[in-house]
């Protein structure tokens, strides 16, 4: 939400320049911004092909927590979008571990669904997902119509290793290292894993 990741980052390796894309920017996030003078702030979904041309060529994409948020476009081809604009991806994502393949976790219907992530139907937004799924959400950030299945807010994918590697595989891109760091929030069906594929 503040951009911790990325100050993080910054502070702690030498980091010459830095973009930080999102919709929203706290107050918090640019006060800090202030101390950071080679860090672009990108307003945009960077989903979007439009915000991605903006961004220059990077040693690293550093996506942590977004994959399985992503859809139209979808978290693999966000991978395609970024794979010519960077020679590595560090990627940390709950990777899902119910099934051999992945899935887009609002087909498992609804009572499957709240089994599966760390949200009830009763907080926002999910308590008006699968009420009105196909209905236009009026969120003006999004600057584009979505249908409320297709917000980022919400969680989209149960994300499998097999098929991250073979895209970034498909991608010309190598895994150098991955770990798993366990439950994630005790989900039965998540763990957190991380990677980093280089050229």
């Amino acid at each position: 939400m503040d951009g911790e990741y990325t100050f993080y980052a910054m502070e702690k390796h030498r980091i010459e320049t830095a973009f930080l894309v999102d919709i929203t920017f706290t107050e918090t996030l640019m006060e800090k911004k202030e101390k950071y003078p080679d860090l672009k702030i990108i307003n945009g979904n960077f989903g979007d092909t439009g915000v991605a041309r903006q961004i220059e060529d990077v040693d690293a994409v550093m996506l942590f927590d977004v994959l399985l948020h992503q859809v139209k476009p979808d978290w693999d081809e966000i991978l395609v979008t970024y794979a010519s604009r960077t020679k590595s991806f560090l990627i940390f994502n709950p990777q899902f571990i119910a099934s051999n393949r992945t899935v887009r976790l609002l087909d498992l219907g609804e009572e499957e669904y709240f089994k599966n992530i760390p949200h009830t139907k009763d907080e926002e937004p999910y308590k008006t997902v699968f009420e009105k799924m196909y209905e236009i959400h009026p969120r003006p950030q999004y600057r584009q119509e979505r249908t409320y299945r297709d917000i980022h807010d919400i969680w989209q994918w149960g994300i499998v290793d097999d098929d991250l590697i073979a895209k970034m595989k498909s991608l010309g891109f190598s895994l150098r290292y991955y770990r798993n760091h366990g439950k994630f929030n005790n989900l039965a069906n998540f763990e957190n894993h991380a990677f980093a594929f280089m050229r």
